[in-house]
């Protein structure tokens, strides 16, 4: 019996490597070469509009780039020189108030999605995030127009702010929402065995291991937040001088990138090229930021 059982085995394990079975993983390898091939093929076809664009805007904007262009205001039109210094730090302001407002809230609201969303609420927050992410971003600042600018009676930083926000809030809420759904719940009840409450468990332990992938989403938000025009145009327009106050209309890179392109001045145009690549950059470190933060989150993978 046992001889028997001997070369049934050996039957068995030569059964692979029958001609029939070859020829299939044979066929196998090559349709897995073919698809690795075509996937590669479409991966550089994809990249070759990302990086014609990455490649002409810093040719076109370092033409710009200088000392006056980060510390001098504009200067007016027909005049060679000048700078786009007032842009930058109301772009910097701009989003940094955008962010305050939004990172906050939707890290709060993904909280809620996640760990007590199970109703009909947290069903209807979660369609309302949906919405809000494909909603136009000149519908926002339509909206924030109507509600805060003719309210205040004035375009402003603050309306700015908010219509930014409001096109970030969905994105960060959603994101956290999703990476402290991949924390094991496991860690959630070796903590609450240990005695900690459902606050102390969300925010110690929950919040804490999911940290990295709540950045990235975060920072993700900010970029995108970074390049809207349509918004501003609407509530914080435009300013050619520095900022005095949230009160008070200010400049921002996106708005002087749409304005002066629409000029038929040479010297507007190479500071506008100069802004694109200025902002350009900044979404760029925000992405490698966001990258990063992922990659720690993660194990390094």
């Amino acid at each position: 019996m046992s001889i028997l059982k001997r070369s049934d085995s050996a039957e068995t394990t030569r059964m692979p490597f029958s001609p029939a079975n070859k020829g299939r993983s044979r066929r196998r390898k090559v349709m897995d070469r073919l698809m690795g091939g075509l996937a590669v093929i479409a991966t550089m076809i994809a990249l070759v509009p990302l990086a014609s664009i990455l490649i002409y805007v810093t040719a076109k904007g370092m033409a710009a780039i200088n000392w006056d262009f980060f510390t001098q205001l504009p200067k007016p039109v027909g005049e060679v020189g000048g700078g786009l210094a007032n842009a930058i730090v109301g772009t910097l302001v701009l989003v940094g108030l955008a962010s305050g407002l939004a990172i906050p809230l939707g890290i709060l609201a993904g909280i809620y999605l996640s760990e007590f969303g199970r109703g009909r609420l947290g069903w209807s927050v979660r369609f309302l995030c949906d919405v809000m992410t494909g909603i136009p971003s000149i519908i926002v600042g339509i909206a924030v127009y109507g509600t805060i600018v003719l309210t205040m009676k004035r375009h402003s930083a603050i309306a700015g702010g908010v219509a930014l926000a409001v096109i970030m809030l969905p994105l960060v809420t959603r994101t956290a929402e999703e990476m402290l759904r991949l924390v094991p719940n496991s860690l959630r009840e070796a903590s609450l065995a240990l005695g900690a409450s459902h606050w102390r468990t969300t925010l110690s332990v929950v919040l804490r291991s999911a940290a990295g992938g709540v950045i990235t989403g975060s920072l993700l938000a900010v970029a995108r937040a970074a390049g809207e025009t349509a918004p501003l145009l609407f509530t914080a327009l435009s300013s050619k001088y520095w900022h005095t106050g949230l009160d008070q209309r200010i400049a921002s890179l996106p708005v002087y990138i749409f304005t002066y392109a629409g000029t038929p001045f040479a010297e507007l145009h190479r500071l506008a090229w100069g802004a694109a690549l200025v902002l350009l950059s900044m979404v760029l470190v925000a992405s490698i930021l966001a990258r990063m933060a992922g990659r720690k989150a993660y194990g390094g993978r």
